[in-house]
């Protein structure tokens, strides 16, 4: 099943399992931040990536300068392992992982999660590239990419089981906004997919154009 028909069938079920009242909650509050979302602040295309020391799912800080090294860096940003969709994403991208590196490029995703969340995510899903930890999103913040998510989603959440504060170890209600950037070994931001609408991701296809066209 092609990415979008995966992401479309995912909504679709929510809106048949959850009462009309939650559906319309959180579509509203998916909108209002796709209509508020200020795309021009986040990180664009040329800009240099802001630095990072992340830690990874066994507690080995990995930064930027380091993995930059190596060669070209694609970062996700991903909201959590308790969204649906962020866990089709990483798993599409494990699938295409061989021919990123095949490009010479190191790929990494990135959660507010804690390490210990990002250990099972990593297990739970066999990944094989490195998931970080983004402890209060302080390197989301610094790439302009982040949602405040509105109270009127905590009892859902609540309801659901999804316990951000015990996941990500704060309680602000914050979750970056699914992006993908592709960062040249210069540091210089090369291509980026950020939409507001965290039902939609980057197309693994496209991502692997991207690979083709990189000349740094």
């Amino acid at each position: 099943m092609a990415q979008t028909a995966q992401l479309n069938a995912i909504l679709d079920g929510f809106k048949d399992k959850v009462p009309e009242t939650v559906y319309t909650t959180v579509n509203e509050s998916r909108a209002n931040f796709i209509n508020s979302f200020n795309t021009s602040a986040a990180i664009q295309v040329g800009d240099t990536l802001p630095e990072f020391s992340l830690s990874d799912a066994v507690g080995t800080q990995r930064s930027s300068s380091e993995l930059l090294s190596k060669g070209p860096l694609l970062v996700t940003f991903y909201r959590g392992e308790w969204c649906p969709f962020c866990n089709i994403i990483l798993s599409n991208f494990q699938k295409i992982l061989p021919e990123i590196q095949a490009k010479g490029v190191t790929f990494v995703a990135i959660s507010p999660e804690l390490p210990n969340q990002t250990l099972s995510t990593s297990e739970k899903h066999d990944l094989q590239f490195p998931v970080l930890s983004d402890v209060g999103n302080q390197f989301a913040k610094k790439l302009g990419i982040l949602f405040q998510q509105p109270d009127s989603l905590r009892p859902i959440f609540d309801k659901l089981g999804h316990n951000l504060k015990e996941r990500n170890g704060d309680d602000s209600f914050v979750v970056p906004v699914p992006a993908t950037i592709l960062v040249g070994k210069d540091g210089k931001v090369k291509n980026t997919y950020i939409n507001a609408d965290y039902t939609k991701r980057v197309e693994p296809q496209e991502v692997l154009k991207w690979l083709g066209e990189l000349k740094n």
